[in-house]
This record gives structure tokens, C-alpha cells and sequence, in this order.
């Protein structure tokens, strides 16, 4: 998350606090707001768990006030007010109210919340992580916003009905320390499926929502995008990257292959790119541990129809910045055959960009953005289909088939959302 500006105080004002906290205790089992040791740390961990892109309206200029509705399969959930506004937000909770709600997933007014607020990852954090954000949020600006959260339609709107959800799929504790792998992977995995809580978009989901633990990280469908796999999976996942291109990718929303764009371009901006160094080498060692499936089907012959027809059109409308050999220019335009997210299972993701084009995050580290442009005035359903067919399964890759009906039926579906 953005760091949101903490009031500047004078020298005086810094001794009257000195003077007050020493003649005031403090009130039992609650957060000493004024610890800016500790309201640093849960900075950092609220820009870990992302807190401000969900609980923010893009270009409100109201960090952490809410309103933005957040989609699900069921239908949409507005985010809730958490700056420390007394009625609108959460400046009357309790420390025990507020680590009960984000770790426990049990609100104090709402009742039981919705794995929207991925209460399932948050649990995998200390008490004293919770607290510590909670102390970080308390030095934001109080924004008076009352939001109606729950705007889910019958029979998903009632709340009881998440005691099955979580018997289920919910498995409350925090992370518990490996002691056969060394510190830096047990860090990956504890951001990974705590704060960052990367299952919600890249692990497959059953149809009441819950992960398909068996699939862990193997990609996912959210919002019109295919999340991709991210596993050590050679072909659909991270097999091809090193260490580095993960951490990097994370940090700066490109590398040597690839750029950050959709919902993974908002991760970057806000949350991915500003932890340190060191954690997003953490991150970046833990995918590389996961195996992913390794079950690389066999490609597409070239002299097939459609690979031919594929080929023909990837020359005459992709090569000029992806290059004959699909290696397009490091940093600049993203390589085709070395894309595991072309070669995904489900080709939403490149079926969206090719319809509509894409820009890529722009970071302090790679403020340049290249877009590439929507292709649908040009190209026919089936010509998309082909040339995407063609990419799958050129260079060395292989997947399936991309259907022209595939591509019709995403461009309906395009055509009714905002984004």
C-alpha cells in the first residue's frame, strides 16, 4: 500500500506526547497508537496485504474509505470504510474486534464476512501483526463514509450461511515455521499465503468460491482475467524464470520477458513494488519450490490449418514488436515464446488483450508503460483464434486450441463491463 502520510508533529508536540505517554497508562490489551515502531511495521504489512487497493475508490483521493465494489462469482461486495473515522469506519473497534475480523473473519457489527476480505490467508498472521496495521491505520485520515457492504442477492446475502463455507474451506492459525527449509523460504511462504495472500486469484476455485487446494496456485479466473499458474510448471507456469525474474517481475512489474498488466498491474503498483528486496526474493523462492503439475501436452503439428493461417498472421501483425522468433525486446515488448500465460490452460487473459490491447504498470523502476493496441476493429474472431493458436504452440510451447467461439463469447462478455 501507498504510505499514507502520518501528521507532521513539532519537537513540542513530540515532548508532550513523551510527557503524556509517561502519566498515562496505557488502556490494557490495546495498541499504543503512538509506538511509530510499530506503526511503521504495520505499514508495511498493510502494503503486503494490499488493504488500500480493495478499500479504496481509484481517484477518490480517500485512501482506505471504502466503496469500491469488489467482484465475485455471486455477485459484488463493497469494500467497508476502515480509516478511524468513530461511525463510519473503525475507530470504535476494539483490538480484539479488529484481529477477530481479519483473522478470524467475524465482524463486530456485520457478523460473519465474506472470503472476499481473504480473512482465509490474513489468519496465517500473529495477533501482533494484525495489531500492529491496526496501529497504522489509526494514523490515517478519518474519512466519514458510511458503506453498505453486504449487496449480495438472495440466497447469498445471508451471513450464517458462511458457518458451512468455512467448516469447508477455512482453516484458522497463523503460519507455523518449517524448520527443514531455510528462513528465506519459510518468509515466501508465509507472505505468499498470508499478507499477499496470492491463492485468492491464482488458485482454482470450486463453485461455492473455496480454493481447490489440490491446484494450489495453478491459476484462476477473477474479474474477465485469467490469473495465471504459478508454479515451478515448465510450461504453464514460472518453470523458465530464475529467482531473479520473479523478484524483479515483483518489484518493478517487468523483467526479461514479460510486463505486468490487469489486476497484477494494480499488485504491482500498489503493494508488490514496495517491498523490500529481500521479501520479494523470499517470494520469488517459494514459487520456485512449487512443482506445479509438469504434464507439458504435446504441440500442435506446424502444417496443421490453423497453424498455418496463425503463423501467416502473426507475421503480418505481431512480428514487428515480438520479433520472428516471439523473443520481442527485453523490458520493452514481452516475449511470446517465453510467456507461460499465453500458454495457459484457460487463454482468457490473451484473448482480452489482443480484444481490447493492454498497458503495462508503470513503476519508479520501469516508468515506461508500453501498451500494445486492441486488435478487434482488425481482425475476425477466427483470425484471433488462429494467431493465438499459433503462439501456444510455436517456439517450443503447447496448449490447446483456442476456439473462435471462445473469442466471440469473451467479446460479449466484454462488451458489458466497465473495466
Amino acid at each position: 500500500m501507498p504510505r499514507n502520510a502520518v501528521v507532521a508533529r513539532s519537537l513540542g508536540a513530540f515532548a508532550l506526547i513523551a510527557i503524556f505517554a509517561q502519566t498515562v497508562p496505557a488502556v490494557a490489551g490495546e495498541v499504543d497508537h503512538q509506538d511509530f515502531t510499530r506503526v511503521e511495521r504495520g505499514r508495511y504489512l498493510a502494503t503486503a496485504s494490499d488493504c488500500i487497493s480493495c478499500h479504496t475508490v481509484p481517484g477518490s483521493g480517500r485512501p482506505f474509505a471504502g466503496g469500491r465494489p469488489i467482484e465475485t462469482p455471486f455477485g459484488n461486495i463493497v469494500a467497508p470504510n476502515i480509516t478511524p473515522d468513530l461511525e463510519t469506519g473503525i475507530g470504535a473497534w476494539t483490538d480484539d474486534e479488529f484481529d477477530t475480523a481479519v483473522r478470524k473473519g467475524i465482524g463486530p457489527r456485520s457478523g460473519r464476512l465474506y472470503p472476499a476480505m481473504p480473512y482465509t490467508a490474513y489468519t496465517k498472521m500473529s495477533r501482533d501483526d494484525v495489531l500492529a496495521i491496526r496501529a497504522y491505520l489509526s494514523t490515517v485520515q478519518p474519512v466519514s463514509n458510511r458503506v453498505v457492504a453486504n449487496t449480495l442477492p438472495f440466497p447469498f446475502n445471508i451471513r450464517t450461511a458462511m458457518l458451512v463455507w468455512n467448516a469447508l474451506y477455512f482453516k484458522q492459525g497463523e503460519y507455523a515455521f518449517d524448520p527443514q527449509k531455510p528462513r528465506e523460504w519459510n518468509r515466501g511462504a508465509f507472505l505468499v499465503d498470508g499478507p499477499a495472500h496470492c491463492g485468492a486469484c491464482h488458485t482454482p476455485k470450486s463453485m461455492l468460491g473455496g480454493d481447490k487446494v489440490a491446484q494450489y496456485l495453478q491459476g484462476s479466473y477473477l474479474q474477465g482475467w485469467s490469473a495465471p499458474d504459478i508454479t515451478n510448471d515448465a510450461n504453464r507456469g514460472l518453470g523458465n524464470w530464475t529467482i531473479e525474474d520473479i523478484a524483479t517481475y515483483l518489484k518493478t512489474g517487468h523483467n526479461r520477458t514479460t510486463a505486468a498488466t490487469g489486476p497484477m498491474a494494480e499488485a504491482v503498483d500498489l503493494s508488490f513494488s514496495k517491498l523490500t528486496d529481500d521479501d520479494a526474493r523470499a517470494i520469488a523462492t517459494y514459487l520456485k519450490s512449487l512443482p506445479g503439475r509438469q504434464d507439458t501436452p504435446p504441440p500442435l503439428a506446424k502444417d496443421t490449418p490453423v497453424m498455418v493461417a496463425g503463423n501467416a498472421i502473426y507475421r503480418d501483425q505481431c512480428a514487428a514488436c515480438h520479433g520472428l522468433d516471439g523473443k520481442g525486446i527485453a523490458r520493452l515488448f514481452p516475449s511470446i515464446a517465453d510467456s507461460s500465460m499465453v500458454r495457459s490452460d484457460d487463454p482468457t487473459t490473451v484473448i482480452r488483450i489482443v480484444l481490447r490491447g493492454a498497458r503495462s504498470v508503470a513503476t519508479k523502476a520501469e516508468p515506461t508503460a508500453p501498451g500494445m493496441p486492441s486488435y478487434a476493429w482488425q481482425l475476425t474472431d477466427e483470425q484471433i483464434a488462429a494467431v493465438l493458436t499459433y503462439m501456444r504452440n510455436a517456439w517450443g510451447g503447447a496448449a490447446p486450441e483456442v476456439k473462435p467461439a471462445e473469442v466471440t463469447r469473451l467479446k460479449s462478455s466484454l462488451a458489458l463491463r466497465p473495466d
